[in-house]
Parts: structure tokens; C-alpha cells; sequence
């Protein structure tokens, strides 16, 4: 009868406060559908984890090994990086790159806007962590979860578990996060701008020589990025070619699908009681928050720096859709330019700044691959 009862017998405060917080991500992915396809997988899987002696984790018995389920997850889909790059062709068939085409000065606020990320590095260093980890931490400001876990599980896999939750759960809550940063450095009268689209046509051969054109030249400069940015321009290129429909369709369902149940459990490994509940955590998340507003300033500081060299004026608040949460940034930026006049009109060019924004977090993680790797 004892061995019935040994779980709670053995389970540490630790665990009990974990078991708390994968309680509370499934809230946040359940009821609040903040980023369910990842959170909901990491909330069960940190339940399981932080059961004593769970079958779910590695352990010593006997001087033998048994193999837990969740560790070899983790061991096979996120210490060789293969989950966070499958997840990456998936992003890059959903996304549409025309609206970059058709307004190119989009892509500056998608590299402006990953200032964040190394702004935040510094100021992990200055804080007493070491490069790579600082590096990992920083990341966070790329408002890309799967760029943010391929950097940290290879600089910082100690780090993994609060890295990760910090950049989903802060990319749920860009609707929360950039308002009121988007507000405090912009007047009424610029949310109020209006930005006249004019779709022009792009031709089928530039849009599938831009992914094998951003590939090269990506790779080249930084051949430790090739992967990363390799598989979402792949990724891109399925979908653009025309020539696979059914292959784009499977990237974008079926792969997205089965590769998020299975790196939100994976992720989940890293998050027990032991590992996660320090003060490096509390850290962790602080800096991530300040990674995500110190990205939006930015987006915004340098689309009113702009303005001021041109007659036509953009909306300074498209800058903030220059991180990577799309297509959720650029869908707020419209919501704020509609909520001051409802006549405004900014969602294609924001739109155009959140797509180059996946490009620039993807170029960003590659850098620091190439600089640290």
C-alpha cells in the first residue's frame, strides 16, 4: 500500500508550486486562448514532470537508466534542434511575403525592431550572465518562440524552460504589451495617419527566387544561420511554386500540428521544480518583458525618425508591427488606427512590417549563432 501513496508522500514544495504553474498555463491556453497550441502541451506536460519519480523524466535506479518519455522527446526533437526547424518550414508556408514587396520600406521596422534583443543581451551581461546565455535571454526580443528555443537549447539549455515560456506567453500578450508603449511615444493625431494601399502586382517568379535569394545570401554571411533560415524560406518556397499544393497544405496543418503537441510536451521536460523555480526565472521573465517593450519603442522611434524625411507620412505605429508576432502585431496596430478614426487604414503596410519582422528575428537569431556559435 505504501508504493500507492508515494507520490504524495514524496512530493516537494517545489513541485507543488510547479504543478501551480502548468495549472495556470492550461487556464491561459484554455480559457484565455493565449497561444493554446503551445501552452496547453507545456502546462499537461509541466503536470506530469513535476509528479515524484514521474515516469515521464530520466532517472538512476540501480545504477541503470530508465528512460522517461518527455526526456526523449526533448532529447530527440529539441537537443538536435529538428523541432523548432520543422516548425519553421510550417511558418514559412503560411506566410505571404507581397505586402513586403509592395511596400519594401516595411523591412527596415522589421530589422529596427529587433533592437530589443540586443539591447536586453546587454543588459543580461551587465547583470552577471555569461555571453551565451545573455545571447539566449535577448532572444526573447525576437517575439519568435521557435527562433527564441533553437538559440537557447544551443547556447543555454539550462535556460530552456523560462526562455520559452517568457517568449509565447509574451507573444500572447502583445495585445496587453504594446498599447500603452505604442501610445505613450505617439500623438493622436499620427495614430490617426492614414496609409493608402496600392496593391501592385507581383510576379509568380519573384515571389519563389526571394526565398532562394534571402537563403544564399543569408547563409553566406552567416553560414551558422543556413539552417534556421533555410528551412522557412524552404518552407516559403513550397508555397510559392505552385508546384506542391498538397505538400504547402501539410506544412501548414498537418506538420504544424503534430510538431507543436510534440515540442510543447518536449519543452515541458525542462520544467521541474528544481530547474525552474529560481531566481534566474524571476530574471528570465523580467527581461523578456523588457525585450518585448524595448522592440516596440524602437519599431516606433524609427518609423517617426523616417517621417521626418518624407512628405508622405506613415502611420509611426506600423513600426511597432515590426516584431515577430504575426499576425497578431499587425492586426493590433490596425485596431488602434481604427479605434482614433475609423476611415484609418494601415493593416496591409503593418502587415508587410510583421512579415519582414519574422525575416529580420530569424537574421537576428543567425547573428548570434554566427558571432557566439
Amino acid at each position: 500500500m505504501e508504493t500507492l501513496f508515494v507520490g504524495f508522500a514524496s512530493l516537494t514544495i517545489k513541485q507543488a508550486i510547479m504543478i501551480g504553474v502548468g495549472l495556470t498555463l492550461l487556464y491561459l491556453a484554455i480559457v484565455k486562448g493565449y497561444e493554446p497550441t503551445l501552452l496547453l502541451p507545456m502546462g499537461f506536460g509541466t503536470l506530469l514532470v513535476n509528479i515524484p519519480l514521474s515516469s515521464a523524466l530520466d532517472h538512476v535506479i540501480n545504477g541503470e537508466v530508465q528512460h522517461g518519455a518527455l526526456s526523449i522527446l526533448f532529447n530527440a526533437g529539441i537537443a538536435n534542434e529538428m523541432f523548432p526547424l520543422l516548425i519553421f518550414i510550417a511558418i514559412g508556408a503560411m506566410i505571404d511575403f507581397t505586402p513586403l514587396f509592395q511596400n519594401p520600406i516595411s523591412f527596415l521596422f522589421g530589422v529596427a525592431a529587433q533592437a530589443g534583443i540586443f539591447l536586453t543581451m546587454g543588459l543580461a551581461l551587465l547583470i552577471g550572465f555569461d555571453l551565451k546565455e545573455a545571447a539566449s535571454i535577448g532572444i526573447i526580443g525576437a517575439a519568435d518562440g521557435p527562433t527564441s528555443i533553437y538559440v537557447a537549447a544551443k547556447f543555454a539549455p539550462n535556460l530552456l524552460g523560462p526562455i520559452s515560456v517568457a517568449a509565447y506567453s509574451y507573444m500572447a500578450l502583445v495585445p496587453v504589451i504594446q498599447p500603452p508603449v505604442i501610445k505613450l511615444l505617439t500623438t493622436r493625431e499620427e495614430r490617426r495617419i492614414s496609409m493608402p494601399y496600392k496593391g501592385k502586382e507581383i510576379s509568380k517568379p519573384v515571389k519563389i527566387l526571394f526565398p532562394i535569394a534571402v537563403a544564399l545570401i543569408a547563409g553566406m554571411f552567416a553560414p551558422a544561420s543556413a539552417s534556421l533560415i533555410g528551412f522557412l524560406m524552404y518552407g516559403n518556397l513550397i508555397r510559392e511554386s505552385g508546384v506542391v499544393d498538397r505538400l504547402s497544405k501539410g506544412a501548414q496543418e498537418e506538420l504544424a500540428n503534430i510538431v507543436s503537441i510534440l515540442l510543447g510536451l518536449a519543452i515541458s521536460s525542462t520544467m521541474t521544480g528544481e530547474r525552474f523555480i529560481q531566481p534566474t526565472t524571476l530574471l528570465i521573465l523580467g527581461m523578456g518583458l523588457v525585450a518585448f517593450i524595448l522592440d516596440t519603442a524602437v519599431g516606433v522611434l524609427v518609423a517617426k525618425g523616417v517621417n521626418l524625411f518624407r512628405k508622405e507620412k506613415l502611420n509611426p505605429m506600423i513600426g511597432a508591427a515590426g516584431i515577430s508576432a504575426f499576425p497578431m502585431s499587425a492586426r493590433l496596430v490596425q485596431r488602434m488606427a481604427a479605434a482614433e478614426d475609423k476611415q484609418c487604414f494601415v493593416l496591409m503596410h503593418a502587415v508587410g512590417a510583421n512579415v519582414s519582422g519574422q525575416i529580420g528575428s530569424v537574421l537576428a537569431g543567425g547573428i548570434l549563432l554566427a558571432l557566439l556559435g
